[in-house]
């Protein structure tokens, strides 16, 4: 059922399966699951558009433009939920760079195309002393609110946050880093 928590099979380095137990069913034969802390730990995309069977279709930073690039994959008008082969077969490279290509409007990317030095699992998620730190910082480098803004949106973890998510954190650094 769309919108419904799934367990989902992820195929990993060809032919390994890894369990994902909270992926979303996003449309018929699509999945948008969160990337688990121990796979990929240099992509901060930590979102991922699955196929039914397995494969990754598309990567991106944020929830919410997964489920964009998921609207864009359905307007496509390919039969998700055919089996890998069958795709494979009818799916031209020619249509799938055109499809990569709308996709980036939705900031979706090909698997695999972020990298990031380090681990950068926690992309997305925070926590109070991320917070504090975080105002620490800047209020010692003296920031404004839109300088924190900026900063924010080209760090981990903030740059994986949704919208509202990272309006709210950008809300409590500038306070506790009395940034104007």
């Amino acid at each position: 059922m769309i919108g419904e928590t799934t367990e989902y099979r992820m195929v990993v380095h060809g032919e390994q399966r890894y369990t994902v137990p909270d992926a979303i069913q996003a449309a018929p034969g699509l999945v948008v699951f969160r990337m688990p802390n121990d796979q990929s730990i240099n992509c901060p995309a930590r979102w991922r558009i699955g196929h039914h069977d397995g494969r990754a279709i598309a990567e991106a930073m944020r929830r919410e433009d997964a489920f964009k690039g998921v609207a864009i994959l359905v307007e496509s008008g390919i039969d998700w939920t055919r089996d890998e082969d069958y795709l494979q077969v009818t799916i031209s490279s020619k249509t799938a760079r055109d499809l990569y290509a709308k996709l980036s409007y939705a900031w979706c990317d090909e698997p695999g195309s972020s990298y990031m030095p380090g681990d950068v699992t926690h992309n997305g998620t925070y926590t109070d002393a991320d917070i504090e730190a975080t105002a620490a910082e800047f209020k010692a480098d003296g920031y404004n609110a839109l300088d924190v803004m900026v900063a924010m949106t080209h760090r981990v973890p903030w740059m994986g946050l949704d919208t509202d998510d990272f309006n709210e954190a950008h809300n409590r650094v500038v306070e506790l880093a009395d940034a104007d």
